[in-house]
């Protein structure tokens, strides 16, 4: 589209710009567009339009956002959505100028995010590279830019397998480039550029895991695997950047959705078993790990086993590789804890855990410090030494490699179902504190029909019966069968001595019985 001929719609204010249907945005989106000729005008001047605006009152991405929402509302698009996705990616491929980059950038951000069907024509397009140089220009020039491209690149990268090609263009200082950017904002942690970074970097880890286990089997590969450059830079500069390491932490202690902790969980796998990296993370980070991990597994509900298992196989090595290992022991007793409710030790009610869980929860109980010193001398093991063999190391990379969730799926919570289903309970069973919301959720039943007849025969109304005052506990109001006994004065001390002698209890006052 780059020699198309372009519109200048006027637009010299923000007012001009939004102005509902008189807008200037409006006012290209909705024009007639009968020839592809003319469609291809309407997208350039749409492109033109937002990267003017962007450089004078389009302040936040949210701006951005709402032009390239227009555009997929609009009828030229929906009439021709195959056609506008082709020529905005082909514009990726071939603008240079930041202004029209931030409007393609953006638009296929968000139109991928709904139909994954355009991160997977970017990869084939070989968008990838064309991401990987970009991300290196801008980088001092256009932050907004930059950032935007960073979460482009990490959204298509985790939706669709990469090329061998696109991922040999990832070099050693491109990856040592995102870990110092990381280390550059290690003061603010809440700036913005931190997260896309960091999933930039986790998804690239997963990229390379998924290639090597496919080189393994693929006979088409090249004979030479490939290297894991983000392995690689942490088991050579590890000490340099160990703000990254804290951030996953972080992030895997806050995020609920499941395929952001896989990737997390993936690096994590390799990191503690490679021996270069077992000692990258500190050691009150590894703590905080471990707590983050004992009580992601005690809140995991029964049906996410895959979840479940890749966190027991980053565990193993985290304790038996990392100078968890060493004493004084953090948080023995509720790891053995941990693995006798994974045992279903004591759970009668549930379903027993599947063979594979069982597994794996053996193999971290087979580890060294874990175990009583009378089992550690009579059952030796290779595992018991600190170290995975090289066939487990090796099966577990291929096994986590395979393990995956759609975007935007989140990890259910075993408390809050567990409340949810309290809160049920006491609503059905007629309990206070019930909000309207909740109430609302079950279906109204109404009260069952009184009939009109009794087989066949009309009914009478009941004749008029004497009421009987009823008690608020339920039970009728009956006369007393003696009369109440006259209050008296004072007791006769005689019989008193009697009544203690005959160690009879005296009764109570008002309550006397005539003798």
């Amino acid at each position: 589209m780059a020699d198309l001929e372009v519109i200048a719609w006027p637009a010299e204010n923000e007012q001009q710009f939004w102005n509902g249907e008189s807008g200037a945005l409006n006012e290209i989106l909705s024009g007639p567009c009968t020839t592809y000729e003319a469609l291809d005008n309407a997208l350039r001047s749409w492109l033109h339009l937002v990267a003017q605006g962007r450089d004078q009152y389009l302040g936040s991405e949210d701006d951005i956002a709402s032009c390239s929402q227009k555009l997929l509302d609009s009828a030229i698009f929906n009439a021709n959505k195959d056609y506008v996705r082709t020529q905005i990616i082909y514009s990726l491929l071939q603008e240079d100028e930041y202004g029209p980059l931030h409007g393609i950038a953006n638009f296929l951000l968000l139109d991928g995010r709904t139909e994954e069907s355009t991160f997977r024509c970017m990869v084939c397009e070989g968008c990838f590279s064309r991401l990987l140089d970009l991300i290196k220009g801008c980088g001092e020039c256009d932050h907004r830019l930059h950032r935007l491209l960073l979460e482009l690149m990490y959204e298509m990268s985790r939706i669709e397998r990469l090329r061998p090609e696109d991922l040999m263009q990832v070099d050693d200082g491109f990856v040592t480039y995102l870990f110092q950017l990381i280390e550059a904002l290690s003061d603010d942690v809440n700036d913005p550029y931190h997260y896309p970074v960091i999933r930039v970097l986790l998804v690239l880890n997963e990229q390379y895991m998924v290639a090597s286990t496919s080189a393994a089997v693929d006979p088409t590969s090249p004979s030479s695997p490939m290297t894991n450059r983000v392995v690689k830079v942490l088991s050579v500069h590890g000490p340099s950047f160990r703000t990254f390491g804290e951030n996953i932490i972080l992030l895997l202690n806050r995020e609920t959705e499941t395929s952001l902790q896989l990737l997390i969980l993936k690096l994590l796998y390799l990191l503690f078993t490679t021996s270069a990296t077992y000692e990258y993370f500190y050691t009150n980070d590894l703590r905080v790990l471990l707590d983050v991990i004992i009580r992601n597994l005690l809140d995991l509900p029964g049906e996410m086993n895959v979840l479940r298992h890749t966190y027991l196989r980053v565990l193993a090595p985290l304790l038996a590789h990392t100078q968890l290992g060493q004493p004084p022991h953090y948080k023995r007793d509720q790891i053995l804890s941990l693995l006798d409710i994974l045992r279903g030790s004591g759970n009668a009610h549930f379903m027993p855990p599947e063979p594979t869980t069982l597994r794996l929860v053996e193999r971290v109980a087979k580890i060294a410090w874990l175990l009583d010193n009378d089992s550690f001398e009579e059952t030796p093991s290779p595992v018991l030494f600190g170290s995975l063999s090289l066939s487990q190391s090796a099966s577990g990379v291929s096994l986590i490699a395979q393990v995956s969730e759609k975007p935007g799926i989140m990890t259910p919570s075993l408390k809050s179902d567990l409340a949810q289903e309290s809160r049920d309970r006491r609503e059905h069973e007629g309990g206070h504190g019930v909000g309207k919301q909740a109430k609302s959720l079950r279906p109204h039943r109404s009260l069952p029909e009184v009939p009109g007849h009794r087989h066949g025969v009309p009914m009478t109304q009941s004749p008029n019966v004497t009421r009987v005052h009823i008690h608020g506990s339920g039970q009728k109001k009956l006369p007393p069968k003696l009369p109440p006994p006259r209050r008296r004065t004072k007791l006769k001390t005689p019989n008193a001595r009697e009544s203690l002698d005959t160690n009879e209890t005296l009764p109570a006052s008002g309550s006397t019985t005539a003798t």
